[in-house]
C-alpha cells in the first residue's frame, strides 16, 4: 500500500513540474510579446505554441533550450537598444 502512495506521489510531482514547465512557458511567450512574437521568435506556428501551452503537445526539453536561447537573444538586443538611447539622451543638450 505505501508502494502504491508514493508512486502517486511521484506521479502528481511529475504531473505538476509539467504544469510549471507550461505556466513558465506561457510567461516566457509573453515576454516576447505574444503568441505571434514568440512564433517568429522560435520558429514555430502559433497554433503549436498555443497547443504547447494547453498541454496539447509535451513541452520538450529542446523547445525550452531554444526558448531560453531566444530569450537571450532578446536581452541582447534590449540591452543594445537602451545603450542607444542612453548615448543620444545624453549627447542632446537638456532642456532648460
Amino acid at each position: 500500500m505505501i508502494a502504491n502512495s508514493e508512486r502517486m506521489g511521484a506521479a502528481k510531482a511529475v504531473l505538476l513540474s509539467m504544469q510549471d514547465r507550461r505556466d513558465h512557458f506561457a510567461y516566457c511567450v509573453q515576454l516576447f510579446g505574444g503568441t505571434t512574437a514568440s512564433s517568429r521568435r522560435l520558429g514555430i506556428d502559433e497554433r503549436a505554441i498555443r497547443r504547447f501551452i494547453n498541454g496539447e503537445r509535451p513541452l520538450g526539453a529542446g523547445l525550452l533550450a531554444d526558448t531560453a536561447k531566444a530569450l537571450r537573444l532578446l536581452v541582447a538586443e534590449a540591452t543594445a537598444a537602451e545603450e542607444q538611447i542612453a548615448a543620444t539622451l545624453s549627447s542632446e543638450p537638456n532642456d532648460p
